[in-house]
């Protein structure tokens, strides 16, 4: 899969994930389905299964191009501010989750607007409500998140150290000729599998960590949490578009 079959693969999984938004967010609200767990439960596995896809096609690419997918030219500037190795911290998901927390627990103290006494009333839709139990949970599976965060990095340094290696040294003040090509294929050959190595750990890591994160919350509570991720990617995404439009910087999304 190429650059423009894996763009276009993106701008329609960017299209499913917005409309995904609008039935969780209908779930969230709906009386019925918020005393009926089962569905809930069938909503998020649907969601998670959206995110498998999304990396699965992303793997395929990633053999191809990793350098692609990597660097993606259908990201704004400000969302590569943000990346990760190809993505998205997966240390970010705590602190989106805290963050969550505080704004509903706050909500709730300050009882701001008949909407916030509202959704104070029924406990099962805020995030504030994490048991002791599961924080202790998530708190566990953040500390494993960070240690395996940092060792990807690691093992991201040493590839890109790669780059002054003996062989790329001896290539690069080298006259480049036709047998000296097919080297210099090799050689970065050799780093592109590197890489590749490196993204798989990134964004195995990233979907271990949003279904560990899910699947300590209740039905209800990863709703909202798949909710505030996907608005917080859809945003960050926009609000990078808009700001290059108006910078007059080009983009292929």
């Amino acid at each position: 899969m190429g650059e423009e079959n894996f763009q276009e693969f993106y701008t329609k999984w960017i299209g499913e994930q917005r409309q995904q938004i609008g039935i969780l967010l209908l779930a969230s609200k709906s009386p019925q389905i918020a005393t009926s767990s089962p569905p809930l439960s069938v909503l998020v596995t649907r969601t998670l299964a959206h995110y498998e896809e999304y990396y699965a096609t992303k793997s395929k690419c990633a053999k191809t191009d990793v350098f692609l997918l990597l660097s993606p030219p259908w990201t704004s500037r400000l969302e590569h501010a943000f990346i990760w190795i190809g993505g998205w911290r997966p240390s970010a998901a705590f602190h989106l989750l805290y963050s969550k927390s505080g704004l509903h627990l706050e909500a709730r103290l300050s009882g701001a607007g008949a909407a916030a006494e509202a959704e104070a009333d029924d406990d099962s839709l805020c995030l504030s409500d994490l048991s002791a139990h599961q924080l202790g949970l998530i708190d566990e599976l953040q500390r494993s998140t960070v240690r395996e965060e940092r060792r990807i990095t690691e093992k991201e340094a040493k590839q890109q150290e790669t780059v002054a290696d003996e062989e790329m040294v001896e290539l690069s003040g080298a006259h480049v000729v036709e047998e000296e090509e097919e080297r210099v294929g090799l050689a970065l050959k050799g780093k592109e599998e590197g890489f590749d190595k490196v993204l798989r750990s990134a964004d195995r890591l990233r979907l271990e960590t949003l279904k560990g994160v899910v699947g300590i919350l209740s039905p209800m509570q990863a709703v909202h949490f798949l909710i505030a991720a996907a608005e917080l990617h859809l945003s960050l995404h926009e609000w990078g578009m808009e700001k290059d439009e108006r910078d007059g910087v080009q983009c292929n999304a």
